[in-house]
């Protein structure tokens, strides 16, 4: 009886031998760093835990599967459990050699994709700082970064699609703009009001820039050439600093605001990937995550059952 009890606890020394044998090959064969060799403990730990009292030989492909599984449920991330199969391989390329196991269950196993970073838009209020503290401003550059803002917010622009934007890109008539974009493909914008009224004032500023009748660029530099994306971004740091918003003002954060708000009012998410200019109805999905947070957060703040529950969690 006694040495059935004996057998769990064998498995377990016979496990901790095998990765500290390992561990020694990586310290004294292969010269890795202590850093590394704990990361390599602290994974090959995890994967014991998971996986359970079993002899490292007997594991199969389907284990390895459900163990990745068990991660991906736990909340590990991509990379993190990608990590650890890559030690697994590594692990098991060592058995082999050792004669402790015939083959490695690790080889076609995959990490699920890491989810996507969600992309980070300014609110209303802070639009509304960033380009009405503005308005007012009549000397030309003002102008021309006013105009440059507003067709950011206004059409989610690119900035490659703004910097190749001419003079014949515009139809003020119908307030459109013909932007080329990826793959040269070109869509049709509207503009709205603001947007309209701050190119109005730019271009009869930009003859003061013009060096080069020839030069079509919408939006030149001091020196009459067609702007550079090193000064946009400097100019919109610039300017955000100036309008009192801290976060780092980039064009695509204009861009990711567009989208947002636009999804967030309509919810029309095949209007937002035209307006976009996606291939891919999937490259656009990632603001359903943004408009999920911001309809929760309407939830949490107005539903009357959300609000009782957050009051008892609170005195909890």
């Amino acid at each position: 009886m006694n040495s059935e009890k004996d057998e769990p606890q064998k498995a377990v020394n016979s496990q901790l031998s095998t990765v500290n044998s390992f561990l020694t090959h990586l310290e004294s064969e292969r010269r890795l760093s202590p850093h590394t060799v704990s990361n390599y403990q602290r994974d090959l730990k995890e994967a014991s835990r998971v996986l359970g009292q079993q002899d490292w030989a007997a594991v199969t492909v389907h284990d390895i599967r459900s163990l990745v599984a068990t991660l991906h449920r736990q909340g590990k991330g991509g990379k993190t459990i990608a990590r650890l199969l890559s030690t697994l391989r590594t692990f098991y390329r060592y058995l082999m050699r050792e004669g402790i196991a015939r083959d490695n269950p690790v080889v076609d196993v995959r990490a699920p994709r890491s989810g996507k970073r969600l992309p980070k838009a300014l609110d209303a209020d802070q639009v509304t700082q960033l380009l009405d503290a503005g308005v007012d401003k009549g000397d030309p550059l003002s102008l021309r970064d006013q105009a440059i803002m507003e067709l950011f917010y206004a059409c989610g622009l690119r900035l490659a699609e703004l910097l190749s934007l001419n003079v014949d890109s515009i139809d003020m008539t119908a307030a459109q703009l013909l932007v080329t974009g990826k793959g040269n493909k070109t869509r049709q914008l509207p503009m709205g009001k603001p947007a309209v009224t701050a190119l109005k004032r730019w271009l009869k500023a930009r003859p003061l820039f013009v060096k080069d009748s020839s030069e079509k660029a919408i939006f030149l530099s001091k020196n009459g050439k067609r702007l550079s994306s090193s000064s946009v971004q400097q100019r919109l740091k610039r300017h955000a600093l100036e309008r009192g918003l801290d976060d780092h003002l980039h064009p695509h954060k204009l861009r990711h605001s567009f989208a947002t708000h636009l999804l967030e009012s309509s919810g029309d998410l095949r209007a937002v990937q035209e307006l976009l200019g996606h291939a891919d109805l999937a490259t656009t999905q990632v603001y359903t995550h943004l408009d999920f947070q911001h309809l929760a957060q309407v939830y949490d703040g107005a539903h009357p059952r959300a609000q009782r529950r957050k009051d008892d969690d609170e005195s909890s």
